[in-house]
């Protein structure tokens, strides 16, 4: 199977490589030697495809941060749903019938109140950013591409992290200053926002197993929660993190990072059904493959 990345290089990008090309397939879009394609530009990413004749092709191409939606709107949209556009007319254009699995966001859904169950696909999405409504509309998209006949996955992720990840992402935010601190870099004080709020937290490897065996088992084309259904407080994120790193900190709450108190956690009975998948990573897990990850780049940094 030939399957196509876009946004290939980014977070989850290489950890999807690894796994697909692990599993024997034959992955493009990801070469780093190579000029990686422009989503917003209609005839560049047909011209890729036309080029690659996928089996499959995974949308991985974004614009991530929900703060960055807020103070550039414009530009979310142009990246997240006119590259979804652009996406869909090259793939309906292929001679072959590509697989397309369109990544979307648990932020769809909006936060609910705390103590709410597991949202289901059927659920209302009730999206309250900029970046949060780019993805429903993308989905939206994918799935007026299946009511005409197209193989189309669209999965709603929940949050998820691992090596590699950006420290603007509170996960990684949080063990990069406790890495900081290990190495004497920074005072043993951790600021923080709201930590009652409540998350599904999954380990980036379990979400590219979750997209690799949406790509290969025969899933029906859809909307797929990829979510582990276990509801974690930030509280316990970050008690996790300070675990795997043997520090002794304090914790300040930094106002301007405080926002109301919400639940978002995810059922993916739907996803298991179709493809056996399960998570295989618990939040301990998680924390430790953090620490580790983030306390070898603030070495290097210091290098």
């Amino acid at each position: 199977m030939r399957v196509y990345v876009t946004g290939g290089r980014g977070f989850v990008g290489r950890h999807l490589e690894r796994r697909l090309r692990a599993l024997g397939l034959d992955v493009l879009g990801c070469d780093a030697g190579a000029a990686e394609v422009d989503v917003t530009d209609r005839d560049a990413i047909r011209r890729a495809l036309d080029e690659a004749a996928p089996d499959a092709v995974v949308h991985l191409a974004a614009q991530s941060s929900v703060a960055r939606s807020f103070a550039e709107p414009a530009s979310s949209f142009r990246v997240n749903y006119l590259g979804a556009v652009n996406l869909l007319d090259a793939v309906a254009a292929q001679p072959r019938r590509p697989r397309v699995l369109l990544v979307g966001s648990a932020d769809q859904y909006g936060g609910r109140a705390p103590g709410s169950p597991p949202l289901r696909e059927s659920d209302a999405l009730r999206p309250a950013s900029p970046y949060a409504r780019s993805k429903a509309a993308a989905e939206l998209l994918g799935r007026a591409a299946i009511a005409r006949g197209a193989d189309v996955v669209a999965v709603r992720a929940f949050n998820h992290s691992g090596p590699g990840q950006a420290p603007h992402f509170v996960a990684a935010s949080f063990a990069e200053q406790l890495a900081q601190v290990a190495a004497g870099r920074r005072a043993p004080v951790l600021r923080v926002g709201n930590l009652a709020s409540v998350r599904d937290l999954l380990h980036v490897d379990d979400v590219v197993d979750a997209y690799a065996a949406l790509l290969t088992r025969d899933a029906p084309p859809g909307v797929y929660n990829v979510a582990s259904g276990r509801p974690h407080a930030i509280r316990e994120l970050l008690d996790a993190l300070v675990a795997a790193a043997d520090v002794d900190v304090a914790i300040e709450v930094d106002p301007a990072r405080v926002r109301p108190t919400d639940q978002l956690t995810g059922d993916a009975a739907k996803l298991r059904a179709a493809t056996g998948w399960e998570p295989a990573h618990d939040l301990a897990a998680l924390a430790r493959a953090l620490t580790e990850d983030l306390r070898a780049r603030v070495a290097a940094s210091a290098a």
